[in-house]
């Protein structure tokens, strides 16, 4: 799967003549990668009982199979009314090429302004930090992912 990659962003299929641009640090001690938006995207206020707003990014990423990666609102996010729906985005070194959807992640925002936010092609719109995490003594975990985007609540 991984054939001597460590970790790392890819354009996801369907994305390959879109000028998708891999992410990168800003500075040199930078923990995140600042990640754009793949389209022009409108955010609705915010209704009680609505649904976030799915921003596709284009990419995908892979890590090792004892890391993960966390999606991230920037720090400037909350200030232009943007709210991350699920407040940290945690997503498995599994997902990368799932049959659903190839690992193609997205960030999803709730707007807690008056008024629509529009997002441009190639706005920075949230972050990606890599991660490794522990297991307890006992861990047997033997599941397979079947899909992409919340595979793993369906039963």
């Amino acid at each position: 799967m991984l054939e001597n990659k460590i970790r790392g962003f890819e354009i996801a299929k369907g994305y390959e003549d879109k000028d998708i641009h891999l992410p990168v640090r800003k500075t040199k001690y930078a923990a995140a990668y600042d990640i754009e938006a793949a389209e022009d995207i409108v955010i609705p206020p915010f209704q009680l009982g609505g649904k976030p707003t799915l921003i596709p990014t284009g990419l995908k990423a892979y890590c090792q199979n004892d890391e993960f990666y966390m999606l991230l609102n920037r720090s400037s996010g909350p200030k232009k009314g943007l709210v991350m729906a699920n407040s940290i985005g945690i997503i498995d070194a599994d997902y990368y090429e799932n049959e659903t959807n190839d690992g193609h992640f997205f960030f999803q925002y709730y707007n807690v302004l008056d008024h629509d936010i529009e997002i441009k092609k190639g706005d920075t719109i949230g972050q990606v930090i890599f991660q490794k995490y522990l297991t307890i003594d006992n861990d047997n975990a033997q599941g397979t992912r079947t899909g992409g985007f919340g595979s793993t609540d369906k039963k």
